[in-house]
């Protein structure tokens, strides 16, 4: 196995700022280098595969644009990010990030709870284009909502445990928004990226549930950032 592949993604985010018409907005940056995959629900570059950087940007709320995607990718260029990255948006402010760590994991949360509710809710006859990572409805008038989770591993995962540890982390949020007292399970367009070494030839851990090894660090390093976001935008 190369020494490569062993390189443990960075732990924390950098926080930096842009001026956007008129508006002073943050964003995390994490520049993970080579050999780390993240398996993530973001706008730009979800799904499984390598990434260099991870990137969650504020917006303003009411986000004016159609193309999320393009514009994570101007931020990014902006930043001189080069290679295939994650991009995550939020109308939260995201100078308030939080953050929990257990074992090696590291967990960092932006939440933002102004539009929050069951993720099985009664079907209803007008649907808004929700994409997930994103600050919300574009061009709603109104301050949506998004909890953003971007969870770092010293450890690889296998292909299987990457989709694990996202349900892992999403069970753990929805734990912290009970525990911190709100009636919901999230926001419609809440978002989840973990990043962990690509796996050499033993193929990475296997499980990342809940009560396996790294799950449970997972889980508890999620619930804690989680709580305090929430009790925070609260």
């Amino acid at each position: 196995m190369s020494s490569v592949r062993l390189r443990p993604p960075a732990q924390r985010g950098e926080l930096r700022d842009r001026h956007e018409d008129g508006h002073r907005l943050h964003h995390l940056l994490w520049r993970l280098g080579p050999g780390v995959r993240v398996c993530s629900s973001a706008v730009l570059g979800g799904g499984i595969g390598p990434r260099a950087w991870i990137l969650n940007a504020q917006v303003p709320g009411g986000y004016p644009r159609l193309d999320p995607d393009r514009h994570l990718a101007e931020i990014a260029a902006a930043e001189g990010l080069t290679g295939p990255g994650a991009g995550l948006m939020t109308a939260a402010d995201v100078a308030a990030y939080t953050t929990g760590h257990d074992g090696g994991v590291t967990a960092t949360v932006t939440a933002g709870l102004g539009v929050r509710g069951w993720a099985a809710a009664p079907d209803t006859a007008t649907r808004a284009p929700h994409r997930p990572g994103t600050a919300g409805i574009p061009g709603s008038p109104f301050r949506p909502g998004t909890v953003n989770i971007v969870v770092t591993l010293p450890v690889a995962l296998s292909d299987a445990a990457l989709v694990n540890a996202v349900a892992t982390a999403t069970e753990a949020k929805v734990q912290a928004l009970l525990d911190a007292g709100l009636d919901c399970s999230g926001t419609p367009t809440d978002a989840v990226c973990v990043a962990a070494p690509e796996p050499g030839h033993d193929g990475g851990e296997p499980f990342a549930g809940p009560r396996s090894a790294w799950g449970a660090r997972i889980a508890r390093a999620v619930h804690t950032a989680v709580l305090a976001g929430a009790r925070t935008a609260l």
